[in-house]
């Protein structure tokens, strides 16, 4: 990977209010997400994790501040070129999100269909390459219920990439799974940033995961509602003063 000196910011966050309604979730988050980072969203339980990522992926409109791709606000530009810009990210959800009455090959071709003009057999072509991609050559035909839960964490993420993107987001992709999958799926994303040259952003809490494939984070903070921490997951465990980061850093396994 390159250097952190070389690279670019592919999103940047700046002043950032997140709020349901009158209820405040984080205030004042400023961090950049460089170009093939693997970046980390941690923080404890109903920090607001995966309301940060809903609001970078372009699904909730911030109460307060800018989120910029390629240094472009998504909030403030047309409407269509809002939506070419959306189209640069592919998204992996806790359960999947899969829809059940369709194949693994249905599944992956249905952004295919509607955002490219390519032929049946192209797109079946691709739809094959990104199975292939995730481990799961040869599973065109299965269905949702068919695989087991480390398989659809995969069959979702083929669905992710299937057009390429230039940032791929996951929410918790570990959840639900046991350790050896959990392995596997970790190596996968580390495969997919190089493969793909991909930025990767990651929310999780899981300890293993964090240190295995992130070379950034930050750290959101319940009691507080703001971002305490940012940088290497492994420099904030050996240099970070804050008792917060230390305790959730430093827990043990079992728990």
């Amino acid at each position: 990977m390159p250097t952190s000196k070389r690279r670019k910011a592919k999103i940047q966050v700046r002043d950032l209010t997140m709020r349901y309604g009158d209820k405040l979730i984080q205030q004042n988050l400023n961090f950049d997400i460089l170009e093939r980072d693997v970046f980390i969203i941690m923080g404890g339980s109903g920090c607001g994790k995966s309301t940060l990522l809903k609001h970078l992926i372009g699904l909730y409109m911030p109460a307060k501040g800018q989120i910029l791709l390629d240094r472009q606000d998504i909030w403030t530009v047309p409407p269509s070129q809002r939506e070419a810009l959306l189209r640069h990210f592919g998204v992996t959800y806790q359960a999947g999100a899969l829809i059940s009455s369709m194949t693994l090959a249905e599944n992956i071709a249905m952004p295919l269909e509607m955002y490219t003009q390519l032929s049946t057999g192209e797109i079946a072509d691709l739809v094959e390459l990104k199975l292939s991609l995730v481990g799961l050559a040869g599973f065109q035909e299965y269905y949702p219920s068919e695989i087991s839960g480390g398989m659809l964490k995969r069959a979702s993420l083929a669905r992710a990439i299937a057009l390429d993107p230039d940032v791929l987001f996951f929410d918790e992709p570990s959840a639900g799974l046991d350790p050896i999958s959990s392995r596997r799926l970790d190596d996968l994303i580390l495969q997919l940033n190089e493969s793909l040259c991909a930025t990767i952003v990651v929310v999780t809490h899981e300890l293993a995961s964090i240190f295995a494939i992130g070379n950034n984070a930050i750290f959101l903070d319940a009691k507080s509602k703001t971002m305490i921490a940012n940088g290497h997951p492994r420099d904030l465990l050996d240099n970070s003063t804050d008792q917060r980061v230390q305790r959730f850093l430093r827990r043990q396994a079992s728990e």
